[in-house]
């Protein structure tokens, strides 16, 4: 049976809403809280080295959620469905791309010199664009590089070679 482990810092905080989730549905879980004190030695460097590393990776993951909440997911005819997909991809994803490149520059990753969340993010969001938009990317080798970066990590390949096969 799947067991659920919450962390977060001894509040209620942003962590009290899914508390009351699983509250509601009747799902056990572990309430882990952190005291703060603690907290710099479980800090994991997916969020970045400093307070600006983590405004920034934070802002790329909301800069690429904002572009996937555009997707038409629930558009119901499947003729209008491709048509405003084909729209978003030929008209708003050279921007998102061009921005995301730009941030990347000649660095390995998109913030600091190590992956952030925003590194893994990016992949999940281009594995996803991909289905919908075949080569969407092909264009910006830099980002194709660091989708490659990230694919190659041992514990994200393991992921993905183990996790299960669905369109998105």
């Amino acid at each position: 049976m799947t067991s659920y482990k919450l962390t977060y810092f001894n509040m209620r905080g942003r962590a009290e809403l899914p508390r009351y989730i699983f509250a509601y549905a009747g799902i056990a879980f572990e309430d882990r809280r952190v005291e703060w004190s603690d907290w710099p030695s479980i800090k994991k460097r997916l969020v970045g080295n400093s307070r600006l590393a983590e405004a920034q990776a934070d802002a790329l993951v909301d800069t690429l959620n904002d572009f996937t909440l555009l997707i038409p997911w629930r558009e119901d005819n499947p003729q209008i469905k491709t048509q405003k997909i084909d729209m978003l991809f030929q008209s708003h994803a050279p921007k998102l791309l061009d921005h995301l490149q730009c941030h990347l520059g000649d660095r390995k990753w998109l913030v600091g010199d190590s992956e952030t969340w925003a590194d893994l993010y990016c992949h999940v969001c281009f594995t996803t664009f991909s289905v919908l938009s075949p080569g969407f990317a092909d264009h910006h080798p830099a980002l194709c590089g660091l989708t490659d970066r990230v694919e190659a990590i041992p514990n994200i390949a393991k992921w993905i070679q183990c996790r299960p096969t669905t369109e998105f």
